[in-house]
């Protein structure tokens, strides 16, 4: 079923004046034309109207579709304006003519009561801070296109503030006018609102000066750590406090406090648990989200189910965070990571859906962690079905592009959106997929050259650019790495390190030359902070693609570093120390291997209990400079880590040699070691043997080795269960191997 609502007219009853106005705008920005406000009744026409109609709350609507009449009906602007979304998104617009292309009719409830995001204003995100009050208007607008009910913002601490040269407005008069502009479209106002260290009555006295100048005011949630660090007594307590203050002067305002523990009170959680059973009346839900106490199962079987929980779910970070790409196995190729790093432009959609279907049982909804637009797919994706928890991923993609890239076909753009997430599947150099993603967006401009002026199309681009610029140097740079090792293996030093140092094609520094462009151009249209000299970004993990797109992602930097060191030895020494260089990884078929980020964590032969996190290094400019291998680019960090390895000769000994971070704790005592249940190892952190030429040699700065004999004994016909561990603050390593000891 298709309408033609071409040269449509709107009819606004009583009430509605100010959902038509905002409805005739979104129609003149997409044809051109302002579509006449109750000049009269002919159709094609939407009607407004309030109407309780069977809807339980505000943010329910009835759409009537008679004919070329639709109506739209809802207890006020807030479900008046998720209904004319509705058409919006399933409306195109081609020539001028508005064609609507399924049967809309019906009554839509959300499934989740809370449907947010956060929007703060302050320096760390990679757009928001360069934002006007027309920006943020606009976009409260979008994310309300997909169901959106709360915007959540950031005050600022006075003692802390920063600054940057983009932000337009003082931070606290933008709060201000923000709560007011989300109030005319009765969207609900969240705080994310840390603790500071100042006595509970002058933290209660400021909050609540700035509570009364705020004209909507919803929420307050504070995290529980990260940062505002107190034990869990005094935690709640504050919260409490502030909670008495808040409903002082928003009396239907709530405390949400979150159950993410500081790191720096290992028994927090319990004692949070201990707190909320004495059921204080003042807080009303409890939030979780990165760093949590504990699993969201664990905490709705621990917490009084007097207390809903939201989620605040991080849809913005790739790695070093709640959720990295391919959360589940946390297997996102170093090359891909390194180069775009933890806040590239990251359209998610499939795995977000796993993962809203995960949580969602346990939850009244969500407000998500947002740090600027890099995410935008996600925030609408999510949206999407906190509204409608069974939407069609497909569907959630064709309406995203009717919605915002209207022109566009909604098919194939919905494809290339979740191309772009099967780009990053595996080693891109083994992935022809990203040739046919760029392949798709460039045919996507050519057929509609106005997208040149749409942001969210150009992040795409943008995106599909980097991928592909990862790809071909990945697989330019291992021809050259062949190529030099047999030079090397010939004793031709001079002739590898001249294969090392061969440029990239013409066609490779356009395509480089085009990212720039587009990064220029995106700053222009959106203010998305892609460098930090040029375009303001806070850091180059905050969304500063440009500070690490041509990072190392082969180990071509490093051999070419080591050739360097090898010739200005005596003539005797070079052989010896480039060889060493060349066989660091290898060894025996007897022996074994293993490095986080070359293998991944399925090797091991048994899932890592616990929730493992990657403390990726390969995205930090200062890092990844060449002086690290590519194997050492992924740190697991975690209790334990766990293998079971067969292959290994009986009546051998051999010995387990492991690359840790050397951040030492002293207090840790019972770092262990344990092989087929024999304790190795039990002491100080590491211990071990420490083989300083190796380390000076192999490693990057931060790190260093220890080695502990395993003896012949401990083996079982070959095989040996390996376990290594630290009960209190986890072990951090990047990779291990087992030698031989009679052939070292």
């Amino acid at each position: 079923m298709t309408a033609d609502f071409t040269g449509l007219s709107i009819l606004a009853q009583d009430g509605c004046a100010g959902a038509a106005e905002l409805f005739a705008r979104e129609i003149e920005m997409r044809t051109g034309s302002r579509p006449p406000v109750n000049a009269g009744n002919a159709e094609p026409m939407v009607c407004f109207t309030l109407c309780g109609d069977g809807l339980p709350d505000k943010d329910s609507y009835l759409l009537t579709l008679e004919g070329r009449t639709l109506t739209v009906g809802a207890h006020g602007i807030r479900g008046l304006i998720f209904g004319y979304s509705m058409f919006l998104r399933k409306t195109t617009y081609q020539n001028g003519r508005i064609i609507l292309v399924k049967d809309i009719g019906g009554r839509y409830i959300p499934s989740q009561r809370i449907r947010g995001h956060q929007l703060g204003y302050r320096t760390t995100p990679n757009t928001y801070d360069a934002w006007s009050y027309d920006d943020y208007f606009r976009y409260y607008l979008d994310i309300m296109m997909f169901g959106c009910n709360t915007c959540e913002h950031i005050p600022y601490e006075r003692k802390n503030s920063k600054r940057n040269r983009l932000m337009k407005y003082d931070e606290e008069e933008f709060l201000v006018k923000a709560s007011e502009m989300a109030d005319q479209l009765d969207l609900d106002v969240s705080l994310w609102y840390p603790n500071c260290e100042e006595p509970v009555e002058e933290a209660v006295e400021r909050r609540k000066r700035l509570f009364e100048r705020i004209p909507r005011l919803n929420v307050v949630f504070p995290p529980g750590g990260d940062p505002g660090d107190f034990e869990a007594d005094e935690f709640v307590e504050r919260c409490i406090a502030i909670s008495k203050a808040l409903k002082e002067v928003h009396p239907s305002a709530q405390m949400w406090p979150s159950a993410q523990k500081p790191h720096v009170y290992p028994e927090w959680g319990g004692e949070f648990i201990e707190c909320m059973e004495k059921l204080p009346d003042e807080i009303d839900g409890v939030i979780t989200g990165p760093n949590r106490a504990f699993t969201l199962d664990d905490l709705r079987r621990k917490l009084p189910g007097k207390y809903p929980i939201r989620l605040y779910t991080d849809i913005t970070h790739n790695v070093r965070c709640e959720y990295p790409v391919h959360f589940n196995r946390d297997d996102w190729h170093f090359a891909l990571a390194a180069a775009l790093s933890r806040e590239s432009v990251n359209p998610r959609p499939s795995e977000y859906r796993l993962i809203h279907r995960l949580t969602r049982r346990y939850l009244v909804g969500s407000v998500t962690y947002s740090e600027g637009v890099n995410d935008d797919v996600n925030k609408m994706v999510w949206s999407d079905m906190d509204f409608f928890p069974d939407a069609d991923m497909n569907e959630s993609l064709r309406d995203y592009a009717r919605a915002f890239l209207w022109g566009l076909p909604a098919d194939k753009t919905a494809d290339a959106i979740l191309a772009l997430e099967l780009n990053w599947y595996g080693d891109p150099a083994e992935n022809p997929h990203i040739e046919s993603t760029y392949d798709m967006w460039q045919s996507l401009l050519a057929s509609n050259p106005a997208m040149a002026d749409n942001w969210r199309f150009l992040m795409c681009l943008f995106r599909a650019d980097c991928d592909l610029l990862v790809r071909r140097r990945r697989l330019f740079e291992t021809v050259l790495l062949e190529r030099a090792r047999e030079q090397i293996e010939k004793g031709e030093l001079l002739a590898a390190a001249a294969t090392l140092a061969e440029d990239f094609d013409a066609e490779y520094h356009a395509l480089r030359a085009e990212i720039s462009g587009l990064a220029k151009r995106l700053f222009e249209l959106i203010g998305l902070q892609l460098d930090v000299e040029h375009y303001g970004a806070d850091s180059a993990e905050r969304g500063a693609t440009l500070e690490t797109i041509d990072l190392p992602v082969t180990d071509r930097k490093w051999l070419a570093a080591k050739l360097e060191q090898a010739l200005a030895l005596p003539e005797p020494e070079r052989s010896g120390y480039i060889g060493r260089a060349l066989s660091r990884n290898k060894v025996e078929k007897d022996e074994y291997y293993f490095s986080y980020a070359l293998h991944g964590a399925e090797v091991l032969g048994v899932p890592q209990e616990g929730e493992p996190y990657i403390n990726f290094q390969g995205d930090r400019p200062g890092v990844n400079n060449g002086s690290m291998p590519v194997c050492m680019f992924k740190v697991y960090d975690n209790y334990k880590l766990l293998c079971k390895l067969g292959g290994f000769l009986p009546g051998e000994d051999y010995f387990l040699r492991v690359t840790f971070s050397s951040k030492k704790i002293p207090v840790l005592i019972h770092h262990r070691v344990i092989a087929n249940g024999v304790t190795i190892y039990d002491g100080p952190q590491f211990g071990g043997e420490k083989d300083e030429a190796f380390d000076a040699e192999m490693l990057a700065p931060g790190f260093e080795t220890a080695s502990y004999t395993l003896p012949a004994e401990v083996f079982r016909n070959g095989c040996v269960d390996l376990e290594i561990s630290e009960p209190v603050a986890g072990v951090l390593l990047s990779e291990f191997w087992i030698l031989r000891k009679n052939r070292v």
